[in-house]
């Protein structure tokens, strides 16, 4: 993404509108939709999802955090999250910068559910 683009949705500035504002709508919408999106993924009681954005000068990182009370854990409800999160941006930023890219997605923590924890290491 460019500094243009970051900048125009720093100020609330694209046609669309409040892109992060939709965003994290998008993102807590598709949370709670994962079992309809993924054939093999369990249903589970989704509690809360928070989807937090931070604006870099030529990107913006996306984090999202799910809870539930459920047998088993959240983790594709949270990745789901964030690839619905990223692709709202790219669809209401395309119109100003058609070179965007949706970068890395990963699990970066987890607890809970049978297989434990997990925490991903810094490279």
């Amino acid at each position: 993404m460019s500094p243009e683009t970051t900048d125009l949705v720093a100020r609330g500035a694209l046609k669309k509108g409040d892109v992060l504002a939709v965003a994290r709508v998008a993102g807590i919408q598709a949370a709670k939709k994962t079992p309809d999106l993924l054939p093999l993924c369990h249903t589970v009681v989704v509690g809360a999802v928070q989807v937090n954005f931070e604006i870099q000068d030529a990107h913006i990182d996306i984090e999202a955090a799910v809870d539930t009370i459920d047998r088993t854990g959240v983790e594709m409800e949270a990745l789901t999250a964030v690839s619905v999160a990223a692709l709202t941006i790219y669809d209401m930023c395309k119109s100003a910068d058609k070179s965007m890219v949706i970068g890395e997605i990963a699990l970066w923590e987890k607890t809970g559910g049978r297989s434990g924890p997990y925490r991903r290491e810094q490279a």
